[in-house]
Parts: structure tokens; sequence; C-alpha cells
């Protein structure tokens, strides 16, 4: 940022320092924060759109509230730049979801003004109505903010939150930042409801000469609050021909408001410290507000991936050559459309990330068969039940971190009955930036545990089109397909399909000294070391499991009675994963053998690069060498 441009910011180290700058200066501080940003971000890839398009709210809300002491909490959290910077962390900010450096959302290890931690979304109500009653019975005064937005509203436990917090009389207030998005635009009735609010002129038209008149006939201070809050929700039912829902559980209403205006915002946010109990605020937003191409394509400026010349947008970053792998999601994505072409039973779904898993190559060509629910995993899991149950094949697309939040209805509304959907779960594996809330590494290990479930993970693009075909032939019954963000190692990825069969793993190489069996695409990395390991006269056998559940015994019985040295390889937690079901095979069936399990720890592996991570982890190749040589020495004592 240019000195002639950070005049307020570079003296801002706290809220307490922003509080000295003049009200009517805080449009220059914000033009200055978010220009901050986007110089950050060009430089420092992340999250881009939700933090411009909350720049004045985040100036608001440290302006108006008593922070650290008032608790904010930012639902999702990608949104809570601005927050970062204003926060201590200004200078710090470019070690952004870089190794070591600082998180890409609220962490409370981090700083005493990250009120709690986030990456999930819909949990902002909840926790700030926990702090609300905790503060009442502590006999503290404090504000408990939630600032939910970006599709955090369409999950259930939002629901759950407010569906509480209206049976209390605690001091919540809950931001609603309306702008209509969350990764990809928003979808469903709370939209469409949110949006009939904001944009009855005539109800905001005649609710504002109401209020005038009260004014002028000197009913509108203090002592009347009641009665404009009746005439206020007359107004709305008049208008709506509905109580507004959230009055409707008495909790109070107020809005729709611009939310890029800061002085506005303080001056609202100021009254409404003095109202108690849980109320509502709802503002409209642009996300990527102030970027002229974040604005206009809000979807794909959500995150950046590399870095970009901030006038003009370009990427800076080198283009891919045409001749290199497709992204695994892109497979799914055209695979599923062959499948279904052939398969009219074939549904699609997607809880809020059709562009990030590539389902969107569906529903531009199948809309009537391919469903965007919302940030909403237990409603995604239990409506494909509902498919299954009557006699579709539903493919439930979801990152391996988000099929967490679904794990009951899995059990319960799926695997309990045996039902042919068919789970794929996108992201599996260390995901790099976005750390410890994102890394898909427990899907292996919760999955194997339940019964009806068959849990699998291909090697390469071409395996994981057939275990979708596999997965959609008749009575395969409830099928987990696991694999990576990012590209994989063909590039003619585009195979025949073939059936594979169930539980069936391969023999990739024999070999003399000792065997690795891993599953996935960490299985090509570890053939790599293989060969450079042979050069070096060690002779390694590599099996790829394929299958967690149901294993393939007789590979494993090959394994056993041939190498009493192995090492197991996942991308995953070696608690309960792989490697574990590998153990229980040996001890179940009387082999003993040295085993080693290569894997993520048990620890949450914070943000850095997936190179940095897999170095963390040993899942590189220096830790996969140095896992071999200990077993060699070993071996040879």
């Amino acid at each position: 940022m240019n000195e002639e441009h950070s005049r307020f910011l570079d003296k801002i180290d706290t809220p307490e320092d922003l509080k000295k700058i003049r009200e009517e200066d805080l449009p220059l501080v914000c033009d200055e924060l978010r220009e901050f940003i986007i110089d950050a971000l060009s430089c420092n890839p992340g999250h881009f759109g939700a933090s411009l398009g909350v720049v004045e709210l985040t100036v608001a809300l440290h302006y108006a509230f008593n922070t650290p002491d008032d608790k904010i909490v930012w639902d999702v959290g990608h949104q809570a730049y601005g927050h970062k910077i204003l926060t201590g962390r200004r200078d710090i900010f470019r070690t952004n979801r870089k190794y070591k450096g600082i998180s890409g959302f609220p962490n409370i290890f981090e700083s005493e003004y990250d009120a709690f931690g986030v990456g999930h979304s819909s949990t902002s109500i909840s926790a700030a109505l926990g702090m609300a009653i905790a503060a009442k019975r502590q006999g503290r005064k404090q504000q408990s903010v939630a600032v939910i937005g970006d599709g955090a509203m369409t999950a259930g436990l939002a629901f759950e939150g407010i569906n509480n917090l209206a049976s209390t009389k605690a001091n919540v207030l809950i931001i609603l930042n309306d702008n209509n998005m969350a990764i990809d635009p928003n979808v469903g009735g709370f939209s469409e409801y949110l949006v009939d609010i904001a944009t009855s002129h005539t109800y905001n038209r005649v609710r504002s000469e109401v209020f005038r008149t009260l004014e002028k006939l000197n009913l509108a201070g203090e002592r009347s609050k009641d009665l404009i809050t009746k005439v206020n929700n007359n107004i709305k039912t008049l208008f709506a021909k509905q109580t507004n829902i959230f009055e409707g559980l008495n909790i109070r209403y107020f809005g729709p408001v611009d939310g890029h205006d800061v002085n506005r915002l303080v001056n609202i946010l100021n009254d409404l410290k003095d109202i108690l109990g849980p109320k509502v605020l709802h503002i409209k937003t642009k996300k990527g507000k102030g970027f002229k191409l974040a604005e206009e394509n809000q979807t794909a400026w959500h995150a950046v991936g590399g870095k970009f010349d901030k006038i003009t947008g370009e990427t800076l970053e080198p283009k891919s050559e045409k001749n290199t792998p497709p992204k695994f999601q892109d497979v799914f994505g055209h695979t599923i459309v062959e499948l279904a072409e052939k398969n009219e039973k074939i549904f699609g779904i997607t809880p809020a990330m059709p562009s990030g898993c590539s389902l969107n190559i569906m529903m531009e060509k199948m809309p009537d068969r391919a469903f965007d629910v919302g940030i909403a995993e237990q409603h995604a899991v239990t409506f494909s039940a509902g498919l299954a149950i009557s006699g579709f094949v539903p493919f439930c697309n979801v990152y391996s971190t988000f099929m967490q939040r679904a794990f009951d209805q899995v059990i319960h509304d799926v695997a309990l009955q045996k039902l042919n959907v068919v789970f794929c779960l996108d992201r599996g594996g260390l995901v790099g930036a976005d750390g410890a809330t994102h890394h898909g590494v427990y899907d292996l290990a919760f999955m194997r545990s339940v019964p009806n479930i068959t849990t699998c993970s291909p090697m390469d693009e071409s395996e994981l089109r057939n275990l979708m075909y596999t997965a959609q032939l008749p009575d395969k019954g409830t099928f987990a397909i696991r694999y990576p963000r990012g590209t994989g190692s063909l590039t003619d990825w585009r195979t025949p399909f073939e059936e594979v069969e169930i539980g069936k793993g391969r023999k990739i190489k024999d070999g003399s000294d000792m065997a690795f069996i891993t599953i996935g695409p960490i299985g090509v990395k570890v053939g790599q070391v293989i060969e450079s390991l042979s050069k070096r006269g060690i002779s390694i056998a590599h099996y790829d499991l394929r299958f967690v559940k149901p294993l393939d015994e007789k590979l494993l019985h090959e394994v056993f009675m041939n190498f009493n040295r192995v090492i197991t390889v996942e991308d995953g937690t070696v608690v309960g994963g792989m490697g574990s079901a590998v153990l229980e095979f040996m001890a179940d069936n009387g082999y003993s053998a040295k085993v080693k399990r290569v894997g993520v720890p048990d620890r949450f592996v914070e943000h850095g690069t997936v190179t940095e991570l897999y170095h963390e982890c040993g899942l590189d190749k220096e830790g996969l060498v140095k896992a071999v040589e200990e077993m060699v020495v070993d071996k040879r004592r």
C-alpha cells in the first residue's frame, strides 16, 4: 500500500486505535483496509470476495463494540481478513495461510480477538448464544455478536441455534450478512425470503413514512419503543402477508440496511447495544465489493488460487500446459454425466459446492437430475437416501471434511438400510492452506467403521471412473469413493468403463526385501520412491489395497506370508485408517511382522502447502525413504 493511502491503517494496531479516529473518517479507513486486502491477496492468494464484502461491517463492529471483551463470532471465517488486520495482525498478514504463519480463519490460539475457532459454516449463532448465557451466569456485561452469511443460514445448525435463542432472553445480536452467495449463488426458500424482505420497496417506503409521522407526534421516544415495534410488525405483516420469520420467534428484526454505509452501521450498532435480548440486524452487501472483477464474477473470485495483477485481475502464475492430467473433481464431473446418459436412475447431489466438485457440469446438462441443496450436508445425505429408497442411484458429492457433519445420517439413514447411495468424497487427505478445519483425513477411518459401506480410494483417474461405474451397477449397496484435491497422474484418462471387483486390490510390483501397501493416489508417489530405491539395490514389492472395506484378504495373506517388513502409506489419519485395518488383519490371522504406518499423525495438522505438510508428516519422498531405510537397517541387524 502506498504511504499516501495508509494515513489511518498504519496507526491501527488494536480496535482501541481505531476508536481514536473521527467517525466521519471511517469511510477512508474502509478504503485503506479494502486496498490493503487486495494488495496482500494479489501477492499471497487466499479467500477474496467475502472479506471485501464486509469491510464496512468489520470497521463498524470494532468501532462500536468493546472487543475483545465483547465477543464477535465470525461464521465460516473466510470473511474475517479485515478483522485480523484491525486486531494486531496487519504486519504479519503476509503470512496468512502460509506454513507456520497465521491461519486463514479465526483461531482462538492465535488472538484473543478471535472469539471462536471456525472453518465450517453455521456455528456462529450457537456459539454466541453459549457465550451470552455464560456471561449472564458470571455477571458480566457482554455483547455477543454472531456474523452469519455467505450461505451459512441455509444449514440446519443455524436454525437450531435460532430456535434455542428464541426461547431465551439472551443478549445476542445476529448480523445477517445477506449477499445472496456462498461460493456459488445461494439456493433455497430462505434465500428467496431474504430477497423478498430486502426488495419490498412498498414496505420500506411505508415504514419510513410511518416512523416520520411518529417522530412528528413525539411518539418515537425511548418510552415508546414497544409501540414502534408493534407498528413495525404490523406493517411487515400487512405487506408480507405473514409475520417476519425472526419476529415470529420473538427475535427482534432490524433492516434491511446498506452494509456498505459504515457510518450508518456504527450508529445502528450503537443503538442496538442498548436493546437487550435476541435481535437480528439484516444487512445487504456485495461479495467482492471494491474489486470490479470480483463483483461481476463472485464465484470465480470467492478465493484466488494464484498471484494476480490487482489492476487487471490477470493471473501472474504460469499457465499449465495443455497436456497435463485433469483435476479429480473434473473427472468426477464429466464421468457422472457419461454414466447418467446411460443410466436414467442416476442423480447428482452436492451441499453448496457445485463448481468446487464439478457437479455444475451435470447441472448444466441435466438440471432436473442434479441438485445443489445449500450448505446442508445432513440434508444432502438424507435427501439422497430418499431418492435411493425410491429406486434411484444418487451420487452425493461432499468434501471429505464436510462429510464429518453428516456422519449420523450416513449411519442411520443410509448404511443401516443398505441403500445404494454413492458418496464421492472430494478433497480427501491434506488439502493445504485451508488447514486443520479443511483437511479430509478422517474419512477412511470413520467410513470403514460403519457396516454395509464399501469404502475405497482410486490411485488414478481411470480407476475413479471405474469405481463410479461399479458403484451404480445393481445391488452394490452403499459406496464411498474418496479422492484428493488437485490433479491426478494420467493425461489419457477417459478410458472405457470396467467393473471393479468389490474388495479386490492389486499387486503393482514384485519385490524381495519388504512390501509397501498403499491406498489412493499416494501410491503413485510410493511407486516413484520404490523405483528410486531399486537403484540402490533395495527390492520392494508394492500392493495397492484400493478398498479399506471390504479388505482384500487374499492379497494381505500374500503380503504377510512373504514379508516380515511392511510399510503402509495413506494420506489420512493413522488412527483407525488403512494401516490400522492391516494391523487388525495381521493380528486376527496370527501373523507376526514389523509394520510401520505412515500417514497423518494423531494431531491436527495446520496450514501450509501440500508439499510442506507432506514433509511434516513424513509422506514425501524424504520421509518415505527414511521409513524404508529404518526397515532395511533393522532387517540386516
